[in-house]
Formats: structure tokens, C-alpha cells, sequence
């Protein structure tokens, strides 16, 4: 028998596959929890902004490695901190911070409250709170305590905690 004369089986058996497949992913994304952290509501604007005070209250407190509070912050340490007091939980470093946040792709979206991320060479290396025309809270460096500070680079971008 020809090569040609089984054709239209394989490809019957192919589109069987593929259809079952199908089926199936589309029951398992039915079935699954919809409270992952991808699929997670935004925090609401309120919340936001009253995480942005519970930063702004810990003005003066000093920079400390690893710090998460409430005496002694480093930078992912503040925005965990102040986000717990909302409800939010966020991992304990910048760059992991960033999993849990929807990118705001336009600065004009930016509201109080939401993270602002530092990147240098395609990695992020700080995370601050905005606070509003341009600013941040952050805890920056040893020396220097938790403050409010003019954003001070381009290679920025924002995210709003899910």
C-alpha cells in the first residue's frame, strides 16, 4: 500500500490528539483555583495609598541588610512591611517582589501606592513605595534611614501588587 492512502488516517488521528489535548487543558483551567498570584485581584487604590503611609510612618528608621521592620528596614523589607499592614504578603527581596506585581506599562497609570523597581543591566537591584510627583519612600543604604526621595533614574518601572 501507498504512503498516500493512510493520509487522511493520520491526520484524523493527529486532529483526535490535538483535540483531546485541548479538552483537557481547557477542564484543568476550569477546575483550577483562581486565587493564584497571576490571577489575583489588583490591591485597590485605598489600600495602596494606606500602604504608602505605613512607609511614610517609618521615616527615620535606619537602613539595616535584611531588615524587614518595624524598627529597621532594607528596601524589598519597607514595601513588605508596609503592604502586610494592608493584607498583602510579598517576598523579601526586589527582584522577587517583582512576580507579585502587574507592570503599569504607562507612568501617567502610577498611583500612590504602587512599587517602583530599579533596574540596571536587565535586573532589578532596589524597590521603593510611590508616593506621588515623583517620589519614593525607600531604605536605601547603611547610613541612611527610611526617607522620601526624588526618583532618580529612567531605567525604572512601576507595578501594582495583585
Amino acid at each position: 500500500m501507498s504512503a498516500t492512502r493512510f493520509a487522511p488516517v493520520r491526520l484524523l488521528t493527529s486532529l483526535t490528539v490535538v483535540l483531546a489535548l485541548a479538552a483537557t487543558m481547557f477542564v484543568m483551567s476550569a477546575l483550577s483555583p483562581s486565587t493564584t498570584k497571576a490571577s489575583a485581584a489588583l490591591v485597590s487604590a485605598a489600600k495602596a495609598n494606606t500602604a504608602a503611609d505605613w512607609a511614610r510612618s517609618r521615616k527615620g528608621s535606619p537602613y539595616q541588610y535584611g531588615a524587614t521592620g518595624p524598627n529597621r528596614f532594607d528596601c524589598s523589607g519597607l514595601t513588605r512591611w508596609a503592604y502586610a499592614h494592608v493584607g498583602k504578603s510579598l517576598p523579601h527581596s526586589s527582584a522577587g517582589q517583582v512576580r507579585d506585581v502587574k507592570r503599569i506599562w504607562h507612568r501617567g497609570n502610577v498611583r500612590r501606592g504602587d512599587l517602583v523597581f530599579f533596574t540596571s543591566r536587565g535586573s532589578v537591584y532596589h524597590v521603593g513605595i510611590y508616593a506621588g510627583h515623583g517620589e519614593i519612600w525607600h531604605a536605601s543604604v547603611p547610613g541612611t534611614p527610611v526617607k522620601r526621595d526624588r526618583i532618580w533614574s529612567s531605567s525604572v518601572f512601576y507595578g501594582r501588587v495583585r
